[in-house]
């Protein structure tokens, strides 16, 4: 359940100790916060404490977090000549650390428990390293889209072999299960998202030769069903909006659906959300290969009750 640490007393301590990066860099940082939800919630899999954008900063484009909030790249990509110096070929010396953090985490987890690796998709990598960061209205991949397909080609390839590397390595200290974040999927136009970004994803799944299953979350991308089966992933990720009782005929019986409780019930009433978890179970009632969880990360304001409210339902349900 990503992001489900945010929401523990024993992660807020941490962070009260160490800053966010400190915490993504730090290999026994990061198994301690992978590990937390573990221990108190006993989820089925752990996902690895990290972020997306180590993979910009792997190439060559730092960031941090501004005082006043959000993402800050220490440049924003402007130029072809920016795209030229990124440099792929650095990305197991500089992430390192996460090979590091996955080998404590698979030793502490002792098989009893999945491991989740993960990274972000090209096209939502590339909005953030064009914009320089954070923005309330991502803007300039799309119009590089629009007026240099060359160049944005350029900036993906570049991107998807640094994606390539970062998840063999994952595969090589430890990850059992990999998962790619498409989170800015739904900015794009419909007659351009196979072309700007379904297209990168499939590269980079093929790349992988089917060594473990893959993930895939395109949030907003409900127009493209065919184009993310066609990625040839495992398991396809919903977000919120999604209809459960139509998704789960329309897509292939073998691929599996990972989803998709509205974030936001985790913050009402423990009776909503096992009314919610419910409704979510029956939908899928009988449907194989179905992975409960969110449809995006867990809210800082939910209650540890209503967490496990969700658990306890889910594993009661028959």
């Amino acid at each position: 359940m990503r992001q489900a640490g945010r929401v523990l007393p024993e992660y807020r301590a941490l962070k009260e100790r160490y800053s966010f990066l400190d915490l993504v860099r730090t290999p026994d940082l990061a198994t301690e916060v992978t590990l937390q939800p573990i221990r108190r919630f006993g989820f089925d899999a752990a996902i690895l404490f990290s972020d997306i954008l180590v993979i910009p900063e792997a190439l060559g484009q730092p960031y941090r977090f501004a005082d006043t909030g959000g993402v800050q790249m220490d440049f924003a990509i402007e130029s072809a000549a920016d795209i030229h110096r990124l440099e792929p070929d650095r990305v197991r010396e500089r992430l390192s650390y996460v090979a590091d953090a996955l080998r404590l985490i698979r030793r502490e987890l002792n098989g009893r428990h999945a491991l989740i690796g993960f990274s972000g998709s090209p096209w939502t990598l590339a909005n953030f390293m064009l914009e320089g960061g954070s923005s309330k209205s991502f803007t300039r991949a799309l119009n590089l889209l629009s007026t240099d397909r060359a160049l944005y080609d350029a900036l993906c390839e570049r991107l998807s072999a640094a994606i390539i590397e970062y998840l063999s390595m994952q595969i090589e200290a430890g990850a059992e299960v990999l998962q790619i974040f498409d989170t800015l999927a739904g900015l794009l136009p419909d007659a351009e998202f196979n072309r700007a970004s379904a297209r990168w994803i499939r590269a980079i799944v093929r790349a992988l030769e089917g060594r473990v299953p893959i993930i895939v979350f395109s949030k907003g991308a409900h127009a493209h069903w065919r184009d993310l089966v066609d990625t040839g992933a495992q398991v396809l990720s919903v977000d919120a909006s999604a209809d459960l009782k139509v998704l789960r005929n329309e897509l292939p019986s073998h691929i599996g659906i990972q989803g998709n409780l509205d974030p936001e019930i985790l913050t009402r009433a423990p009776e909503e959300v096992a009314r919610h978890t419910i409704s979510i179970l029956e939908a899928m009632r009988g449907r194989p290969g179905h992975i409960f969880n969110l449809g995006h990360g867990v809210p800082p304001l939910a209650p540890l009750q209503n967490l496990s409210t969700l658990v306890d339902n889910i594993r009661a349900f028959r």
